[in-house]
């Protein structure tokens, strides 16, 4: 997963200036941000406050972590049960 190159509060502040009546085509110009990413930024942030989007994101990168350690542990498991049954 590719990191975003803008912290949690620099998208809190882009998205209060969008908010506060910035248009999106400005926004775009001054950050470099695509159109897409900023609407997307908007649907799953929008309303929260820098302190929060931060939570959010370090509970985003926990939940993927914990996800290939489950991924990892479930293929050791399969191979495990391979092993056993090519023994018996």
């Amino acid at each position: 997963m590719k990191k975003s190159k803008f912290s949690p509060t620099q998208i809190a502040n882009i998205l209060k200036e969008f908010d506060n009546g910035k248009t999106a085509e400005e926004i775009i110009r001054e950050y470099g941000v695509s159109k897409a990413s900023l609407y997307k930024w908007r649907q799953r942030y929008g309303g929260m406050e820098a302190t929060e989007l931060k939570r959010i994101k370090e509970l985003e990168d926990e939940n993927a972590r914990l996800k290939r350690m489950y991924a990892n542990l479930a293929m050791e498991l399969d191979t495990a049960k391979y092993i056993i049954e090519k023994k018996l």
